[in-house]
């Protein structure tokens, strides 16, 4: 069997870098450009919505790619994370921040489906939206602090991701395993 894993590490390293990347684009890039050039608060939320709804299917994807890899790794190096003394740890931690990035970037496209559904110039939609009052103001404040929170998780995953590089050195898988056992033997 290969100890390669080339094509899982290319989908978790592709997937997590659009789902930084466009996340911090739409942030800044998106919301900018729908702040500068709507003229009411309806239209630049419009114009937002618009230019992240051309990014959501893109970004499904990445996020799906990344989650394939990620466990697909974890899977692969399950020796590792029983065996070396703080790949467990670094794993454990990047388990929780995936799931809360996750859980971010799904509840941030919620609230930027009900902006979207109030600033819909569509008379179905203004239907929608009267029979399921949003309280507009609040959820585009949600939705400009969730916007920044995407970003900054996936970002901390990154940094993960180099710990656990380092972690794969020799001498770290050497000195790690050692540690383990020492740590195994000795009564605290």
């Amino acid at each position: 069997m290969s100890e390669r894993n080339t094509a899982l590490r290319s989908m978790h390293d592709l997937g997590l870098a659009a789902w930084l990347g466009g996340s911090l684009m739409g942030a800044v890039g998106v919301n900018g450009v729908a702040a500068q050039e709507g003229r009411t608060e309806l239209s630049t939320a419009r114009m937002a919505g618009i230019g992240w709804s051309k990014w959501a299917p893109i970004g499904a994807v990445a996020v799906g790619a990344h989650l394939i890899g990620a466990s697909g790794l974890l899977a692969a190096n399950s020796d590792r994370v029983k065996n070396q003394a703080g790949v467990g740890v670094s794993s454990a931690a990047k388990v929780a921040l995936t799931a809360a990035a996750l859980a971010a970037t799904v509840y941030t496209r919620a609230l930027g489906k009900k902006v979207d559904l109030v600033s819909s110039d569509d008379p179905e939609d203004q239907e929608t939206a009267a029979q399921m009052p949003v309280d507009f103001t609040q959820a585009r404040r949600q939705l400009s602090v969730m916007q920044w929170i995407v970003p900054g998780l996936t970002a901390g995953l990154v940094v993960l991701g180099a710990l656990q590089g380092e972690q794969q050195r020799p001498s770290q898988q050497g000195a790690g395993v050692l540690l383990r056992a020492a740590r195994e033997r000795l009564p605290l």
